[in-house]
């Protein structure tokens, strides 16, 4: 079988805290934008249009989620234990330089892991944990 990862998905409580976030300080581009209000379906990935996505989906819009699940959700969301990604570059400081100037919610500071890698670690506006490995 040949089969790749295609998109993961993160969800978001506001997508135009969430679109500026991926766009305008990871550098994302846009690769689709659907649904109106709170309701959109954002598909995010690295400039150049292919590879791996991120699709920022609204959590509650799922119909097999009961009244208290979606409490649950925004409950942990606000925490920041929903959901989280890993990210990976070649430039971990330059990335965490960039990020931190774009007021994103800093973490972690780039650190040599007891575990082999160095990484650093943000929110994105919906609570996301965004992992940043260098790749080396």
């Amino acid at each position: 079988m040949d089969i790749t990862i295609h998109t993961s998905v993160l969800p978001h409580d506001d997508p135009d805290a969430s679109l500026a976030f991926y766009r305008d300080v990871l550098g994302f581009e846009v690769r689709s934008d659907v649904g109106t209000g709170t309701m959109r379906w954002i598909t995010v990935g690295p400039p150049g249009g292919s590879g791996t996505c991120i699709l920022l989906a609204p959590p509650a819009a799922d119909p097999g989620i009961t009244d208290d699940e979606r409490r649950t959700i925004a409950e942990m969301m606000a925490k920041g234990t929903y959901g989280w990604i890993m990210l990976a570059t070649k430039d971990l400081d330059g990335t965490f330089e960039r990020l931190q100037a774009g007021d994103a919610e800093v973490i972690q500071e780039p650190t040599e892991q007891p575990y082999g890698v160095r990484d650093c670690a943000f929110r994105d506006p919906a609570g996301n944990q965004i992992r940043i490995q260098e790749l080396r």
